[in-house]
């Protein structure tokens, strides 16, 4: 999440909406959520309805969750999916601005 925040700005100028869904509960979330003062949208998942949903993977052995990054696009459709192998695995801001910005081009 560090890393969606140092380029938060990036992706409003972008118009893209910055969604993060967590396994904890409400009250959990919301306290991690405050505590680190994330400029973005957060969700709390602690059913694991959206991680079915995308088909996110759980490692217990990986410390839970494994990351995993959605471009959906104004239509709704998913137009990017990438599914991490572990924690650090995920794309970097810039390779998600440059698929941010094909996405605008084509509702241009």
């Amino acid at each position: 999440m560090a890393q969606l925040r140092q380029d938060y700005e990036q992706f409003v100028a972008r118009e893209v909406e910055v969604v993060v869904v967590g396994p904890e509960d409400a009250r959990t979330f919301a306290a991690y959520w405050n505590k680190e003062s994330l400029p973005f949208v957060g969700v709390p998942d602690p059913k694991a309805s959206v991680l079915k949903l995308y088909g996110q993977e759980v490692n217990l052995f990986k410390l839970g969750r494994m990351p995993a990054q959605v471009l959906i696009d104004r239509a709704g459709l998913a137009r990017f999916v990438h599914y991490g192998h572990s924690m650090s695995d995920i794309p970097s801001n810039s390779e998600l601005l440059e698929l941010a910005d094909r996405l605008n081009q084509e509702y241009a």
